[in-house]
């Protein structure tokens, strides 16, 4: 793994905090030396800090640096594990581009396992796995579900997930549900559900004791919200949360609010077909239901996202998701009442 000059996370820092929209709530303020690993998380952030309108702290560039320092050089270790999934949450934060998130993973950012990215495979990936497990005091970012109805539906090695994922929580500072999946159970929760697939708090329910955990809903989740929140977990604590645990930050919002078609809606100018001009509500459109930051954030380095492509929003972050076979992603005529 390769090291950055300080002059070089400062920079990567600025592009992150302009992608996360936090620089217009920058604060000056004294660069502060990174811990050697993040600590347990209060439920809220202290209330000394400063805060911008979505009650998030606002951090200065050298605070942010300072916690990518961190993930870099291992002083906060990360441990990425995969549930039921289909890996869309890490394809998707491999495909970020500015800043340059796909690098800073895998030379720049200590993961100590991934089954996808780890350069170690088979027995050797297995005792760096447990290595780290043992050692404790790492974020845990969990992607998919949990099939609690058959744990041996998912097994890393011989062990199987349920029992790797009861093991590594208990030892994790923070604990981040990556994509709809692991926040809700999602596609592999979907009725008929043969293997009991749950959530990831669902499952761990009271075993998560005073560790907190963050849901990133999405399908699949926006390479943003991740680094956003690590940052924040390193360097202010847990961000202001929902009801559903996600972040107010990326999530406190309906995408029907922020959407360019707004207007559309209120006039009633509805798109009958798809490649019609006009809001797509009567086309199953759920961005009116949905919480997420999407049509600000936009995807494929900010170039685009569904409603903006012609496509319906389907609600992908929504608890709901998939959970109804009777409710199809894209509805023809809906009713505007």
């Amino acid at each position: 793994m390769s090291q950055m000059p300080r002059r070089q996370f400062l920079k990567l820092a600025g592009s992150l905090m302009a992608s996360l929209g936090w620089l217009a709530a920058c604060r000056p303020g004294p660069s502060q030396t990174a811990t050697s690993a993040v600590q347990p998380t209060p439920a809220a952030p202290q209330a000394t800090q400063s805060s911008d309108r979505t009650g998030s702290p606002i951090l200065t560039v050298p605070e942010v640096a300072d916690a990518l320092r961190a993930l870099s050089n291992g002083q906060a270790a990360l441990l990425w594990l995969h549930g039921q999934a289909c890996s869309g949450c890490s394809v998707s934060f491999l495909n970020a581009a500015y800043p340059d998130v796909a690098s800073v993973l895998t030379q720049h950012i200590s993961v100590d396992y991934h089954a996808t990215l780890s350069a170690a495979a088979g027995l050797t990936a297995w005792q760096a796995l447990n290595a780290r497990v043992t050692a404790g005091n790492y974020l845990l970012v969990v992607e998919g579900a949990v099939p609690a109805g058959i744990p041996g539906a998912c097994q890393v090695g011989d062990e199987p997930f349920t029992q790797l994922l009861t093991r590594a929580a208990q030892r994790a500072t923070a604990i981040v549900a990556l994509g709809t999946c692991a926040a809700f159970g999602g596609v592999p929760a979907a009725p008929p559900n043969p293997t009991g697939a749950i959530s990831v708090a669902k499952f761990l329910g009271t075993k998560l004791g005073h560790t907190p955990l963050i849901t990133l809903p999405g399908c699949p989740a926006h390479p943003d919200w991740l680094v956003g929140t690590l940052v924040h977990l390193l360097k202010a604590g847990v961000p202001p949360l929902t009801e559903d645990l996600s972040p107010a930050m990326f999530y406190g919002a309906v995408i029907h609010e922020r959407c360019p078609q707004f207007h559309q809606y209120n006039t009633g100018q509805y798109a009958r077909f798809f490649g019609d001009s006009g809001c797509l509500f009567n086309l199953g459109c759920l961005g009116i239901r949905t919480y997420a930051d999407c049509s600000i954030r936009r995807w494929n380095n900010h170039v685009n996202w569904c409603v903006e492509a012609g496509a319906p929003c389907i609600g992908c972050a929504r608890p709901e998701f998939a959970a109804d076979p009777a409710f199809p992603f894209y509805r023809i005529r809906e009713q505007s009442s």
